[in-house]
């Protein structure tokens, strides 16, 4: 799946504030009972940002509170967000409490409120208990350091079960520059997220980097790594009304891309970082005991991929299959043909992981016991060969569980 490696080097125990020019830091306020709850993300300076968001029809406040920020101007001095609570589905009173939530943190650190962007994830349809973020802020501004990374990670937190952040060094051809991230995510996954303007869980992902980018060269950073990482990920087919993606760029490293392998190498040093937050959503979803990713290649087209890959990797009767084993391949053919893509069935080849099991449209002769053993690691590998063309897609997804009902059906007790 990835390693990063070709595009730089793994800071260990890097994360958000990694990058020169940032800091950050989690505190509990009292939204949730004990655990962190109010994250802060602060640049030196307002700088160059930019982000993509849910396409949900129903959206929450922060998200249209950023959408209308960045496009007035896209920059951004910082962050604020808060867990235990989407802010969501509450109206008039939703969006009024966005705006003081931009304009406590704001006034706490002399800026601008236009400079503060506001995210929020939890409970749909709740309003934010506000007296408790207000005698917040002060602390959370207070805390800002280029070590809460941590903090903020944890601090952004809902049924995940570890925090989720890390940061990569990259050479470039004038120098070396670092791009870090955390995000948040474990059910109510299935991001699809749009840049305003252009076409292309709850998830929420803040990407920062250190390298002086041109804020024309930010947008296509971001959008092309959202469609292999982010994009490119379900636990449970359902799209957040507060799904946001932010990319700051800091510029304090003095380090300015000169060259087109320069970006290209930017570039993919942002997608390596946004994929392995990606994956790490993944494999703590909701019951997750596994993370399957299903290849498809031989396309006629990249589209046509992406549809059968998310076909495969939404289905559960596919996902429930791989949560004990069950050497059921007929189901992996179901749900390649049923993805609306025009194909030939006896073109197909399938493996799960080292053992083939479709070959032109038919079962091969394999032992049941070694599938189900295939099927029950940690990471399972499901290829589809097509055999009609050169293009190709992965969407990664989990097993669905036993458990992941019982977290779903229990969640407001």
């Amino acid at each position: 799946m990835t390693n990063g490696q070709e595009c730089g080097q793994w800071i260990e125990g890097g994360g958000v504030a990694s990058p020169l020019g940032f800091r950050a830091s989690g505190i509990h306020c009292g939204i949730k009972q004990k655990r962190l709850d109010l994250a802060l993300l602060e640049a030196h300076d307002s700088v160059p940002t930019v982000g993509m968001y849910t396409t949900n029809r129903v959206v929450a406040a922060p998200v249209t509170y950023c959408r209308e920020a960045l496009a007035s101007s896209p920059t951004a001095r910082a962050v604020v967000i808060n867990s235990g609570n989407a802010n969501a589905c509450t109206g008039e009173q939703g969006w009024s409490d966005t705006v003081e939530m931009a304009g406590l943190v704001a006034a706490s650190l002399g800026v601008d409120p236009a400079e503060v962007l506001v995210a929020s994830t939890g409970v749909i349809g709740r309003t934010l208990p506000m007296e408790k973020i207000r005698s917040g802020v002060e602390d959370i501004v207070a805390g800002l350091s280029d070590s809460g990374g941590g903090d903020a990670a944890a601090a952004i937190m809902t049924t995940d079960t570890v925090p989720k952040e890390c940061a990569l060094e990259v050479e470039l051809s004038t120098g070396r520059v670092i791009v870090g991230g955390m995000t948040k995510g474990s059910g109510m996954i299935a991001p699809d997220l749009e840049l305003p303007g252009l076409p292309h869980a709850t998830t929420l992902g803040f990407l920062t980097t250190d390298a002086l980018v041109e804020p024309g060269d930010l947008a296509p950073l971001l959008e092309g790594a959202m469609r292999t990482s982010y994009n490119a990920i379900t636990v449970d087919s359902d799209t957040s009304t507060n799904d946001t993606v932010l990319l700051m760029a800091s510029g304090s490293s003095g380090v300015q891309p000169s060259s087109d392998d320069d970006l290209a190498r930017l570039a993919g040093a942002v997608e390596a970082v946004a994929l392995k937050l990606a994956l790490d959503i993944v494999r703590d979803g909701e019951g997750a005991n596994r993370l399957i990713e299903a290849r498809v290649r031989g396309a006629r087209t990249r589209s046509d991929a992406e549809r059968i890959a998310r076909s495969v990797a939404d289905s559960p009767l596919v996902k429930t299959a791989f949560c004990e084993g069950e050497p059921n391949w007929g189901r992996l053919m179901m749900a390649v043909g049923k993805a609306g893509v025009d194909i030939d069935p006896s073109r197909i080849d399938i493996s799960v992981g080292d053992l083939q099991v479709v070959r032109n449209g038919l079962g091969t002769a394999h032992d049941p016991a070694v599938l189900r053993t295939q099927m029950t690691l940690d990471d399972v590998l499901i290829d589809i060969d097509l055999r009609l063309g050169a293009d190709h897609a992965s969407v990664y997804t989990c097993d669905l569980s036993e458990e992941y009902v019982r977290i779903n059906s229990t969640y407001l007790s």
